[in-house]
């Protein structure tokens, strides 16, 4: 894109101080105790935020707040109010920061590169006002001239605009409570049901107009009370770092550092993860390391050379995504991604991180042909510097964030992603469990007269479950391209297919491990995502689906409510296959466990469209049960007409405490008793 100006911006001229200072001066801010001398007679002074500490660790690839030092910060020197900027750049033969204020001249405001062969260039601007758009015009190598966004900027112009703004952050936080206890909420035997979503096409001022978008104050007003509604413990934003593309649904990302302007300001953004706090609800952003786009104002040959990208296209390259990717051999490159990992923890107070694309990161050969890659010095298919990256990237944020999450999504068997690197794993708090998503997805696909010849694809996720810390997800990958919204993945007519869809969703609530679910998905939605418009809102003048809304909303709170169904989802002794013998009826029986008996759940599944009354299940412990959910209700759209409201039980065993107990089981329907 060419370099954004902004007419509308009013342009601010630079007062040049004429006296020459020559006494050492001292960063506003107390931690830094660098002492620099500055010419005041210049347009730019010659100032640093950096230590020789800060060098070090910056090329070591262990500078993790690299966005206190780089970008733009409002500062005071000598009394004067001003902007200091850095920006590391090691090929460039110079750098200057242009923008409205100086009529986009090069000439203007030349910033200097420090003398320790960091590549580092730096210089405070007096007078420069906040809310200014600029870049870098960098001459870089062979003098190519290139004008390129402000790699750490917090705010950028908003698309198809491309300069950075000048800006800092004052957000004001009320979320002490949730921070203080979020310990608990966040903890991996805690409930996890999270609700993705997509902020633009959430819900729009115009439905089909992609060009109108709610604030982010708008956003909170209406997104905040119905995740707490439905009962949804945490919101999973898809990417909301800067990003030029609507297209590319936040995942082709130029920004790593701020919150995109489509919406509104950073503090708008920070009032918005304040507001989900203070309604217990943990916020999760998307986040992507795994590669950048080509934009002419982003990362890509940042000083005419492959600064953050591999050199070696075999490397260096997507070709999925027509994106590059980052060097992660280079301490530099290091520094900058878990900074800009670190930030959103640090500056916005979120939860967890969703790591996009792992896959992509750890294998050298990820999406390529034989030829088309190297193997490692082992002669093997990892990526060993990635995978370093990624230990040392999980190792961070646990130590400075330890009552946070960080979630892979990684699609193969790489082993141990979400083991302690110390246990010879990547670290990783959960990890995505595509392969329970594929195999439920397809087993629910197939007819229910057929499903008894496919009970293995149902039950195969409990024999690895416990590999790893899973997180089962219905994600906006799921309702795209052509695979159809999850109402019409399931057989059957109309009622079938929503009692198939209330049977899948209690299988998914009940099954161990975290929860993710895509928005609409709640509802029954009819059309694929289409991130141009919003949700079909309009289809809960139906019961059908008003009533799909109710049932999930029931699971939700009844994951949250009943320690069972958390507290030991990633333990072992969590879960209990109780019936696998019925193949030939499709029913299917499993308890879970809580740490005190009393808690236990009883959930039992009929796969097919055949009522089956008095149905005999052999259970240990104490005859007393209850019915506490059965997807068939009124309430949801069921038929209602089969429900246990009492609970025969027939001791068989007084040594072994085993007794028999009598259920009926609607059509398609998960009943739950407690």
């Amino acid at each position: 894109m060419a370099t954004s100006k902004t007419p509308a911006a009013k342009k601010k001229t630079v007062t040049k101080a004429t006296q020459t200072i020559k006494k050492p001066i001292k960063n506003m801010t107390p931690k830094y105790e660098e002492a620099f001398f500055v010419d005041s007679s210049k347009a730019v002074w010659n100032y640093s935020l950096f230590s020789d500490e800060d060098i070090r660790n910056f090329q070591n690839g262990t500078l993790y707040n690299a966005y206190t030092k780089f970008g733009n910060h409002q500062l005071e020197v000598l009394n004067t109010a001003g902007f200091y900027f850095a920006v590391w750049a090691p090929n460039a033969t110079a750098i200057s920061v242009i923008g409205d204020f100086n009529g986009w001249n090069p000439a203007a405001h030349p910033l200097f590169v420090r003398q320790d062969s960091s590549g580092i260039w730096e210089g405070f601007i007096p007078h420069l006002q906040k809310g200014e758009a600029y870049k870098y015009r960098i001459i870089g190598y062979k003098g190519i001239e290139l004008d390129k966004g402000d790699p750490y900027a917090n705010y950028w112009e908003v698309r198809p605009n491309t300069a950075s703004i000048a800006w800092q952050l004052q957000a004001e936080w009320k979320d002490a409570g949730w921070m203080k206890k979020r310990k608990k909420h966040n903890a991996l035997n805690a409930a996890w049901s999270v609700y993705e979503v997509h902020l633009a096409s959430w819900m729009r001022p115009m439905k089909n107009n992609e060009d109108a978008l709610n604030s982010y104050q708008q956003i909170t007003e209406r997104l905040v009370p119905y995740v707490k509604e439905m009962g949804f413990t945490h919101v999973e934003l898809m990417p909301v770092m800067e990003h030029p593309f609507d297209g590319s649904w936040g995942y082709q990302g130029t920004g790593y550092f701020a919150p995109t302007s489509r919406f509104g300001t950073p503090e708008d953004f920070a009032a918005m993860v304040d507001a989900f706090h203070q309604n217990d609800i943990g916020v999760v952003l998307d986040w992507v390391p795994s590669h950048f786009p080509y934009d002419a104002h982003g990362l890509f040959m940042f000083d005419g050379t492959h600064t953050y990208e591999y050199a070696d296209m075999r490397k260096g390259y997507h070709p999925d995504w027509n994106s590059y990717i980052f060097n992660y051999s280079r301490g530099e490159v290091k520094s900058f991604l878990i900074s800009a990992a670190r930030y959103w923890f640090d500056q916005f107070h979120i939860d967890g991180i969703r790591v996009d694309a792992v896959s992509s990161i750890l294998r050298l050969d990820y999406s390529r042909k034989e030829g088309e890659w190297e193997p490692n010095a082992f002669g093997s298919n990892g990526n060993l510097e990635a995978i370093e990256f990624v230990k040392h990237l999980n190792e961070t944020i646990y130590r400075d964030f330890p009552d946070v999450q960080t979630i892979a999504e990684e699609a193969t068997d790489w082993p141990r992603i979400s083991k302690p690197t110390n246990m010879g794993g990547l670290g990783f708090g959960m990890k995505w469990m595509m392969g329970w998503m594929h195999d439920t997805l397809d087993y629910f696909k197939i007819d229910p007269l057929y499903r008894s010849h496919h009970q293995n694809k149902f039950t195969f996720s409990m024999m690895y479950f416990y590999d790893e810390n899973f997180m089962l997800p219905l994600s906006h990958d799921e309702v795209v391209h052509g695979k159809s919204p999850m109402i019409y993945k399931m057989p059957g007519d109309e009622w079938q297919k929503f009692a198939n869809l209330r049977l899948l969703y209690a299988y998914m609530f009940t099954h161990p491990g975290g929860k993710l679910l895509f928005m609409g998905n709640e509802f029954g939605q009819t059309t694929e995502w289409n991130y141009k418009s919003e949700l079909d809102w309009e289809l809960l003048q139906f019961d059908c689906h008003k009533m799909m809304q109710q049932c999930v909303k029931d699971l939700c709170h009844l994951y949250k409510n009943e320690p069972a169904l958390h507290e030991l989802q990633f333990d072992s002794a969590g879960f209990e296959w109780i019936d696998l013998n019925h193949r030939n009826d499709c029913v299917m029986v499993y308890r879970r466990k809580g740490k005190k008996k009393k808690d236990d759940i009883l959930v039992i599944l009929n796969m097919t469209p055949v009522v089956r009354n008095n149905w005999k299940i052999t259970v240990y412990g104490k005859p007393e049960w209850k019915e506490i959910l059965n997807t068939d209700h009124k309430n949801y759209w069921g038929t209602g007409d089969v429900f246990n409201p009492e609970i025969a039980a027939e001791l068989v065993d007084k040594k072994t405490g085993q007794y028999e107990i009598n259920v009926h089981l609607p059509a398609l329907a998960a009943v739950i008793l407690k």
